[in-house]
């Protein structure tokens, strides 16, 4: 499978790269994509939600009324739950929602998620960029010349870059990550997938193990 590489303006440089098959062109898997989703949505729980149960709540702990002759249910204390301020039955705890996955599940499902964008034409392969200071406009000039400037975007080098990187950081609707911190989330949830020329061989590399 080749595709063209394109300039920061948008512009087709004349070259062509391979990607590799076994990477970008598999059948994809639709539960290892929903497993992977799910655990990097669970892992972004912070678990810190926690309401009071009846033994932590402040209040009298005296008996509020007589036991018979009320005609009424029997209350000892103003604590219990069914009185306004009283403690909450089976409330929230704080918990881990966090799980394990298999690496090569995981594996399976990044590779089938860029095989979808790469099927659906939505996988850009562009020349490696830089620029001299981090600087907002110049990324979204970027984003303009290759008309992603209404969509969500992916950008995904070879390395950590802190100029290309700050630059996008005040834009929505754009992420910068290098290749070993790809993830199937942020790849299905873009519109277009925006792959450095030099990030290419790394991505093969670390899914085709």
């Amino acid at each position: 499978m080749k595709v063209a590489v394109l300039d920061i303006n948008g512009k087709d440089t004349g070259r062509k790269v391979e990607l590799s098959t076994q990477v970008f062109g598999i059948e994809p898997n639709d539960h290892a994509i929903y497993l992977d989703v799910k655990q990097y949505l669970a892992n972004q729980r912070q678990g810190t939600h926690k309401s009071k149960e009846r033994s932590e709540i402040t209040g009298s702990t005296r008996k509020i009324k007589k036991q018979k002759g009320t005609g009424t249910a029997r209350a000892g204390s103003i604590k219990s739950p069914v009185f306004r301020g009283g403690g909450r039955i089976f409330g929230p705890r704080p918990r881990n929602y966090s799980f394990k996955l298999n690496k090569n599940l995981k594996r399976l499902a990044r590779k089938s998620a860029l095989s979808i964008q790469a099927k659906d034409n939505n996988l850009v392969v562009i020349e490696d960029f830089n620029f001299e200071s981090p600087s907002t406009k110049n990324f979204v000039n970027v984003l303009k010349a290759l008309q992603l400037d209404a969509k969500k975007s992916l950008f995904v080098l070879s390395d950590t870059n802190d100029n290309v990187y700050l630059s996008s950081r005040n834009l929505k609707t754009s992420k910068v990550v290098n290749n070993s911190g790809l993830s199937t989330y942020a790849i299905l949830n873009a519109n277009k997938v925006i792959v450095s020329e030099s990030s290419l061989e790394g991505i093969q590399n670390n899914l085709s193990k």
